[in-house]
């Protein structure tokens, strides 16, 4: 069975691709059409279309994701593969009556389409094999690996609800496919924060503020204005998704989360894990 590192380009899952050595290391990015969103630098927009083999746009992650996972490479001395499905712009579901239906956290199809897919399929066109996948889960977050852990068969295998085919009418097949065996290296050996913060001190490796999509709906409403004061153009996107019947979250619009005054002094600390945002099977 192959070891597989499942890297976000924090700094959690950039630990385990450095001290954790997998046969495989894979990132999918995040893809957006919004040329409002264009990453900056053209030869690094060249590079990163050709290794994922689609035209790279931009991203609604910080753009800073996008050097912490070159940097990764070159500290580790081992190749990462990068994947990426559809642009989010295109996984929006858009009923027949043009009504669009987006993520929010009782549909999180997001995760699926844009983070897990990606890796599904390249697991089964590259890998050909079953895996055991590390996640970046540290040792006081036992809860998440516990609901991980919840979905898995009894071989220990969790499954991904995905379509690779059309039928003779052009609709999606629909099938469970195996995934992968989870492993959590970091509660096995009781690393936590602290441990991960001290480690990257000086290293040469670029982290972004935060990792996964600037605009995720999970966080919490404060930390949204801080990341549109951050990142205008990125939360503007995700505020223009929404109209009068469809909204990411059901306690606030994007557009009056962006109308609030800042607060004056914010911690990173002020925030938690689900505030922040995470992307997980």
């Amino acid at each position: 069975m192959k070891t597989v590192n499942s890297l976000s380009g924090g700094k959690t899952s950039s630990y385990i691709a450095a001290n954790y050595p997998a046969d495989y290391n894979v990132f999918s990015l995040v893809r957006t059409d919004d040329k409002n969103c264009l990453f900056p630098d053209k030869k690094i927009r060249q590079i990163v279309s050709d290794r994922i083999g689609k035209e790279f746009i931009g991203t609604l992650e910080e753009d800073t994701i996008i050097y912490t996972m070159l940097d990764l490479e070159q500290f580790i001395g081992s190749k990462i593969d990068w994947v990426s499905g559809r642009t989010f712009d295109n996984t929006i579901i858009t009923t027949k009556k043009g009504t669009k239906y987006l993520p929010n956290k009782m549909a999180r199809y997001c995760t699926t389409e844009l983070k897990t897919i990606p890796i599904l399929k390249y697991i089964y066109n590259k890998i050909c094999e079953d895996v055991e996948m590390r996640f970046g889960y540290r040792a006081n977050e036992t809860k998440r690996a516990n609901k991980m852990m919840s979905k898995v068969d009894l071989d220990g295998f969790t499954y991904v609800k995905a379509t690779f085919k059309k039928d003779k009418n052009n609709r999606n097949i629909w099938n469970d496919y195996k995934y992968c065996k989870p492993k959590f290296p970091l509660i096995d050996d009781n690393i936590y924060k602290d441990i991960i913060e001290k480690y990257w001190v000086e290293k040469k490796v670029r982290f972004a503020y935060m990792n996964n999509c600037v605009g995720c709906w999970w966080r919490n409403p404060m930390l949204l204005k801080r990341m549109h004061d951050k990142f205008p153009k990125k939360m503007e996107w995700f505020a223009n998704q929404e109209n009068e019947r469809s909204k990411w979250r059901s306690d606030i619009s994007y557009k009056n989360i962006i109308k609030t005054k800042s607060q004056i002094q914010l911690f990173d600390d002020d925030f938690n894990e689900c505030d922040s945002g995470y992307c997980g099977l």
